[in-house]
């Protein structure tokens, strides 16, 4: 089948997402896993599932739950730690296949990536051949399952790769866009998280096509900056380009305690503990950015986030904890034991210290 006719304007846009990624990678590797339920992650108290089979998904088992939740939901659930150094490995497998059909390749996750293949038709004649392409590649050299989406946007595109999961295809033509999209809910959306699903609910927007009903300046009083690009997406339009040079927004790391922990003191060590892991990260990367946040979830899951901003970026690990630190002040008296503690670094840039020094040493070689 093929998608959109030549020399029409349009562009050929492939979302190929991997099926239950992690899951699947534990099961290639150990025959015993396939076909049983299986979840990624750490049976344990605060422990709380990566990735979840297809087997153990019909249970009910979904990623973020919490383990103990899961094994309640399925008795028979199998525990396996993550090997997130393998998931790297593969991810990079499975790019390396993309980047033999098209230099447009933009990465979402390890798992899934958006692709343009609008100039690089020759030898295949449509997207939809070259997504089946790259479908067989991944299979053979990595022996897991890919599906594809297939459209002229990027919104769409990531909607078709979740009709015919796993293992499946599936293609949206300019004809049907604005079709498709007014009979799915708005909760089905991406780019619509639950609280914006919910508001939307408040206001009678039930699907798409009531979304489509709502002119732009109304839209524009209830959901601010948000609302072209929902008015957009109602009648299938989305003109973001797939951008190879998406530069990475945040950097962040968390630690969950394996007991509640209501101490300030406490929970000042943990913080000082993973903005060291942080600032390695950091290092490494040779990023540093503006805007510190720190992430409570506390014992009833209940999550918030408070955040310090600074004119220049953070120079040392010193300022990222004095920066935790104000903005984890603002949470006390706590209003209940904390489970996790989390800290991000975003409005990243290039550390020039750090990019400068690498540059002289190679310099001088």
């Amino acid at each position: 089948m093929s998608l959109l006719c030549p020399h029409d304007g349009q562009r050929r846009i492939l979302h190929i997402d991997m099926d239950a990624f992690y899951a699947s990678i534990e099961q290639r590797d150990d025959p015993a896993l396939r076909g049983r339920p299986l979840a990624v992650g750490r049976e344990e108290a605060r422990g709380v599932v990566a990735a979840a089979s297809y087997g153990a998904r019909r249970f009910g088992v979904r990623s973020a739950m919490p383990s103990i939740v899961a094994r309640r939901q399925c008795p028979n659930l199998i525990f396996v730690p993550p090997r997130f150094e393998i998931y790297r490995a593969v991810s990079a497998q499975i790019h390396a296949v993309f980047a033999r059909y098209t230099p447009l390749i933009q990465p979402l996750a390890l798992d899934e990536a958006s692709l343009d293949v609008t100039d690089h038709l020759e030898g295949f004649g449509s997207a939809t051949a070259i997504a089946e392409a790259i479908r067989a590649d991944i299979r053979k050299e990595t022996g897991l399952t890919a599906s594809a989406g297939v459209s002229y946007n990027r919104f769409l595109a990531k909607l078709a790769s979740d009709q015919n999961k796993p293992d499946g295809l599936f293609v949206i033509t300019p004809k049907q866009g604005p079709v498709f999209v007014a009979a799915l809910p708005v909760e089905k959306f991406h780019g619509i998280g639950p609280a914006t699903a919910r508001k939307m609910h408040a206001l009678g927007i039930q699907t798409g096509a009531d979304l489509r009903a709502w002119p732009l300046e109304a839209l524009r009083g209830h959901f601010g900056s948000a609302a072209e690009f929902y008015y957009g997406i109602s009648r299938g339009i989305d003109n973001r380009p797939v951008n190879p040079d998406r530069q990475r927004k945040s950097i962040g790391t968390e630690t969950t305690f394996e007991r509640d922990v209501a101490s300030q003191d406490e929970l000042q060590t943990a913080l000082e503990t993973i903005a060291t892991k942080l600032w390695a990260a950091c290092t490494k990367r040779q990023l540093t950015g503006r805007t510190v946040t720190v992430k409570v979830k506390y014992a009833d899951f209940q999550q918030v986030t408070r955040a310090r901003s600074v004119a220049d970026p953070v120079t040392d690990e010193r300022e990222l904890v004095t920066l935790g630190r104000l903005a984890l002040q603002t949470l006390f008296p706590l209003a209940k034991p904390v489970r996790l503690i989390g800290l991000t670094l975003s409005a990243l840039v290039e550390d020039e210290a750090t990019h400068g020094a690498q540059l002289a040493l190679f310099a001088g070689r």
